[in-house]
């Protein structure tokens, strides 16, 4: 995936503005130490604490640009059963998963897929660097399975976010309980406390999915 730069902050060389702009830079690069040294400390945390798992409800149906997807990528995803369902978590797990979500949310950059692919909804990776909810997460999928976790227990899931729109999250299942990889968020949280409402995700047992809370599917997932 290509290298994506951050952007500088730029100053006006008026001399009345420096103190306002100095002023106003010292908040930002607080409020950025503040949130670097959560994602930060969340990383070198021992063991998150036990949460609940998020258990089915019923079948459901596969998202149509997932179908799609597979049909580019099927070994993304097959199912191999003799995988475990949960993962063991570890420390070492546990930093990985963090460290993985942190890296893929600050170097893609948000793009709908209407404005990147010009269709509404669209699941691939961001090799680009730009992409949406799902792509953000597929990439996560894949950089986890290729540091040695089962993608069995790494399912793709839909939610209603806060703007009761579509959204894509990854669910990473593991024996202290279900946590949430999400490309609006640094830290990876129990999925209790996403405040989202969880619609469906992958089945653990083959292509077919599975209902979460059977409430209706959104049309799509693409949500940035």
């Amino acid at each position: 995936m290509r290298q994506i730069l951050l952007g500088r902050f730029g100053a006006r060389r008026s001399q009345s503005r420096v103190p306002a702009a100095a002023g106003g830079l010292a908040v930002v690069l607080a409020a950025l130490a503040l949130f670097i040294g959560g994602a930060q400390a969340q990383t070198l945390a021992s063991l998150p604490s036990s949460t609940r798992t998020l258990e089915r409800t019923g079948p459901a149906r596969p998202v149509a640009a997932w179908a799609k997807f597979c049909e580019r990528y099927p070994a993304e995803c097959a199912v191999d059963p003799s995988e475990p369902a949960f993962i063991t978590l570890t420390p070492e797990v546990w930093r990985t998963i963090v460290s993985v979500n942190r890296r893929v949310n600050t170097r893609v950059k948000p793009m709908t897929d209407l404005e990147h692919w010009g269709v509404v909804d669209r699941w691939d990776f961001p090799d680009d660097g730009y992409g949406d909810c799902e792509d953000y997460q597929l990439l996560k999928r894949k950089l986890l399975v290729e540091n040695g976790l089962p993608r069995r227990a790494l399912r793709m899931t839909v939610v209603i976010d806060e703007q009761d729109e579509g959204h894509a999250v990854l669910t990473v299942r593991t024996d202290r309980g279900d946590f949430i990889l999400d490309n609006k968020r640094m830290s990876v949280l129990p999925w209790a406390q996403t405040g989202y409402v969880f619609v469906k995700r992958e089945g653990q047992d083959g292509m077919a999915w599975v209902s979460l809370n059977g409430v209706a599917s959104p049309a799509a997932t693409a949500n940035r």
